[in-house]
């Protein structure tokens, strides 16, 4: 497994240097990156550390109460546009590591035999469905040096956090998903149109 120093994904070094040094961030990072921007989820790991008392760790999330998570989200500035949903998932996940696999978020990927036990893997995960997990092979395999055999096929074939090396190419990934989003629409719209 390779370690770089940081995962350039916010423009806080303090947050790249986190999600690449703690497993817990980055997965809980992937978890918060939906309806808002990239920087903001993957910004959040670091803020939660913080208001945590310096520690970022599943078992003593899991064991929260989940209100009391729920605020520590909503404090300000609010971990997610929506800090009462994510916070639930946030404390899902941490339990599914905590009992699933003693804590260790690492352990999610670092027995994983191929790429489709990784896939399966992360799509049991809380807030982890077929497109976000992919997208997390892709992460692990390109970032991380995270590549049972098989994963390849299996990681997302578009432009996504994973192909983001250094933090200028977080807008130029955002601009190939909206144009991708774009097409989708004008092809579905496109098709609705000749039926």
């Amino acid at each position: 497994m390779v370690s770089p120093d940081a995962l350039y994904f916010t423009p806080n070094d303090d947050a790249n240097r986190l999600l690449a040094a703690e497993p817990l961030a980055v997965l809980l990072g992937m978890l918060l990156d939906q309806q808002v921007p990239m920087e903001w989820a993957f910004e959040a790991p670091r803020i939660l550390k913080e208001r945590l008392g310096g520690s970022l760790d599943a078992q003593a999330i899991a064991a929260m109460d989940e209100g009391a998570l729920e605020s520590t989200f909503r404090d300000k500035p609010a971990l997610h546009r929506y800090p009462g949903s994510m916070a639930k998932r946030a404390h899902a996940l941490c339990t599914v590591v905590a009992d699933q696999y003693g804590g260790r978020t690492e352990a999610i990927w670092d027995d994983a035999a191929t790429g489709d036990e990784l896939l399966a893997r992360l799509k049991e995960l809380p807030g982890f469905g077929p497109d976000k997990s992919r997208i997390f092979v892709g992460l692990l395999g390109k970032r991380l040096g995270v590549r049972p055999p098989g994963w390849e096929a299996v990681a997302a074939d578009w432009a996504s956090i994973a192909d983001v090396d250094t933090y200028e190419r977080v807008a130029e990934i955002r601009e190939k998903k909206r144009a991708a989003k774009k097409a989708t629409v004008t092809g579905a719209g496109t098709k609705a149109a000749k039926a």
